[in-house]
């Protein structure tokens, strides 16, 4: 029976027989204001309240929600976050057991976007000839500093007799002369214009150089057209369209689109012979290219465990100890505050050599200095609600000892760390990153912090003196802290950039340097603990299998991907490349020797060859090199791996799986099938 069913028939006894008086049930949600208008970017207060049938307020909790991208609902204030008709959702939330119909209450919401203050138009890169064409940006901004998503704007040419104008900003010249392009956001009216000089094009063929005749799937070639009149000379800066013709190796197994060629840089994703066609104007160019298997593919050898299947493992850090033998530690979540140390010199014989228990629900994050001198655990849960971190003693790995607990500004959860020989990084809350002179690991002390606006903080990687945090949506926010470049110190962080990723919930970062190149790519991985709007979103749950009561068992779903930024330029980041496994979503990653080694939950540990310039969807390059997942059948959820972070050390890798503990598993050194 219903917590309402019952009440109503109490009710019905005590008006037949008389009784005492009885607490008011509600019996409806009203929302004041009963509805909202309102502008994107503002916020606006909304009350929900429960009420009797006469009137009275009955306390009871109420759940209030809004669309995900739409609509921020806390703390009874509603942020709109882009235009549209929305609905904010009120429910009663019922006591546990009962089966009834919660109330529920929907509260329309109309949001409209703020005026454009500020308009342009960028042409793409090039000359505008007779017969060839050039695209537009543009941008519409808003006062605040946001941009307008996809703003309604109307092309018009001043005369398309020298230059026609498509519906997509694509100008193509007719006759040599002067025009004008005008563009003109349709809602708004405003409007801005840019100018062009079509040249005569006396072309008659295309030279296509760069590149290169052999190539593996994967690989990035770079090609250059060279527009060439009858007597040889080059026009100057001729806008050019790129494509390819393809002949697959195998013509029943080759998707349709087999590539991607991007202003004549090119990268095949399966084996297969490929014309690379260069066209401007009237003339075209032709070189072809064959693509051979990547041939990537490695066994995984499972070299040992170290088992924990009575709670969660959280993160590991694997290192060298002051005598010489290698270590790691594990963290736990919802596991009372406990790190587990292990001695895996011998990773077939994975030993725990001690544990150490702190004032913790959760210790999520744990890392160790590179000199091995110390260790730091995060806490989240203390029950004093300080939090802070545990700075460990490592004078002697296998009997570590807690040197001393900070806490100062560092109350609201340490969820990750990052350590150096001499400062530690704390995060603080989700808010900041706090830094720590760890010159005297018995007594801790303040240096600095850096609080990024607006931004809610979850990791952070320190390499040369330069501090990549993560921001979920608002992407990595890069800052010197040492570096000098910008006019950082450890005393005084200085912001160098900030890399957007609204799309996303940017988790973690990883930069890399790769010397083959001499790029810098930042490797940024989302956290999307839903797969809602997927066919497949998954069931929930995320508890192990209760056998008293049958519930529990199944994970809950992740999504997500992991983002490659051409950082060489920190002024001037480039989105280049993702690898992007449907159905499964990343964690924490790691790069090295040109391997990316990413965690990817239910996916299980993927190791990923990340060598050469990189373009496109890697996993449907060939340079996936091997899967290892932790299947365990006395695992806290039995068979279920779900890996959280893994660390390359000395030739083998690391990983931590939620469900199973510590796992090492080793590459064979050259291509074999993997079982």
């Amino acid at each position: 029976m219903s917590r309402r069913t019952a009440t109503l028939t109490l009710l019905a006894f005590l008006a037949i027989f008389g009784g005492g008086p009885l607490a008011a049930q509600a019996t409806r949600l009203v929302a004041e204001p009963a509805s909202l208008s309102m502008v994107a970017g503002e916020s606006a207060d909304l009350a929900v309240r429960a009420l009797a049938g006469d009137g009275s307020v009955v306390d009871v909790p109420i759940r209030v929600s809004g669309p995900r991208g739409a609509l921020s609902v806390r703390r009874g204030v509603v942020t709109a976050q882009r235009a549209g008709e929305f609905e904010v959702v009120a429910t009663e939330v019922l006591p546990e057991g009962d089966t009834g119909v919660p109330l529920t209450l929907r509260v329309p919401v109309r949001v409209s976007w703020p005026a454009i203050s500020d308009f342009r138009v960028t042409a793409d890169p090039g000359r505008l000839y007779v017969g060839t064409r050039i695209g537009h940006d543009a941008t519409a901004m808003h006062a605040d500093g946001t941009m307008r998503p996809d703003p309604s704007i109307r092309w018009t040419s001043s005369d398309p007799s020298v230059a026609t104008v498509d519906r997509y900003g694509r100008v193509e010249g007719v006759s040599p002369g002067s025009v004008t392009i005008t563009a003109a956001v349709a809602v708004d009216g405003a409007r801005t214009s840019v100018s062009h000089t079509v040249h005569a094009f006396d072309a008659t063929r295309i030279d296509i150089a760069g590149g290169a005749p052999d190539a593996r799937t994967g690989d990035v070639l770079d090609f250059r057209a060279r527009v060439l009149t009858d007597t040889g000379s080059e026009l100057p800066d001729v806008p050019t369209t790129w494509s390819y013709a393809f002949v697959p190796d195998d013509t029943i197994n080759a998707p349709g689109a087999a590539a991607i060629i991007d202003d004549g840089i090119f990268v095949a994703e399966v084996p297969g012979r490929y014309d690379i066609l260069a066209l401007a104007g009237d003339v075209s160019g032709r070189a072809t290219v064959e693509i051979e298997p990547r041939d990537a593919v490695r066994q995984v050898e499972i070299m040992g465990q170290g088992s924990v299947s009575h709670v969660h493992t959280s993160d590991l850090w694997v290192f060298e100890g002051l005598d010489g033998r290698d270590y790691a530690v594990t963290g736990t979540w919802s596991g009372d505050g406990v790190a587990y140390f292990w001695d895996v010199t011998d990773p077939a014989a994975t030993v725990k050599v001690d544990s150490i228990q702190v004032d913790a629900r959760t210790v999520n994050d744990v890392k160790v200095s590179p000199d091995g001198r110390y260790a730091a655990l995060s806490r989240e849960g203390a029950s004093n609600r300080r939090n802070g971190v545990v700075i460990i003693d490592l004078a002697d790995p296998r009997n570590p000892t807690i040197a001393s607990t900070y806490d100062e500004g560092l109350t609201g959860g340490v969820h990750n760390m990052f350590a150096q020989d001499d400062y530690l990084f704390a995060l603080s809350g989700g808010d900041k990153y706090v830094i720590l002179d760890m010159s005297d690991i018995y007594e801790p002390t303040y240096v600095s912090e850096y609080n990024h606006p607006d931004s809610r903080v979850h990791d952070v990687w320190v390499h040369d003196g330069i501090a990549y945090s993560s921001e979920w949506g608002n992407g990595v926010v890069v800052v010197d802290v040492g570096n000098g470049r910008w006019g950082g110190t450890i005393e005084e962080p200085v912001f160098v950039t900030n890399v957007p990723y609204p799309v996303g919930r940017t988790h973690a970062a990883f930069p890399y340097y790769q010397e083959s190149t001499g790029k810098v790519y930042l490797f940024l991985g989302d956290e999307i603990l839903t797969r809602r709007g997927n066919a497949f979103e998954g069931y929930g749950g995320n508890a192990a299998f209760d056998p008293e009561t049958g519930q529990g068992g199944v994970q809950s779903p992740t999504d997500g991907y992991i983002h490659i930024i051409d950082f060489t330029d920190p002024m001037n980041p480039k989105d280049v490349a993702r690898y992007h496994v449907p159905e499964f979503g990343t964690h924490n990653l790691w790069v090295e020797d040109d391997m990316l080694y990413v965690a990817y939950y239910e996916g299980g540990l993927r190791m990923v060859d990340v060598s050469g310039k990189l373009k496109g969807n890697l996993a449907e390059q060939g340079r996936e090199v091997a899967v290892f997942k932790a299947f365990d059948p006395s695992g806290y959820m039995a068979n279920q791996p779900q890996a959280w972070g893994p660390q390359p050390h000395k030739g083998h890798i690391f990983l931590a799986d939620f469900n199973s503990g510590l796992w090492t598993i080793r590459l064979s050194p050259k291509s074999s099938a993997v079982f």
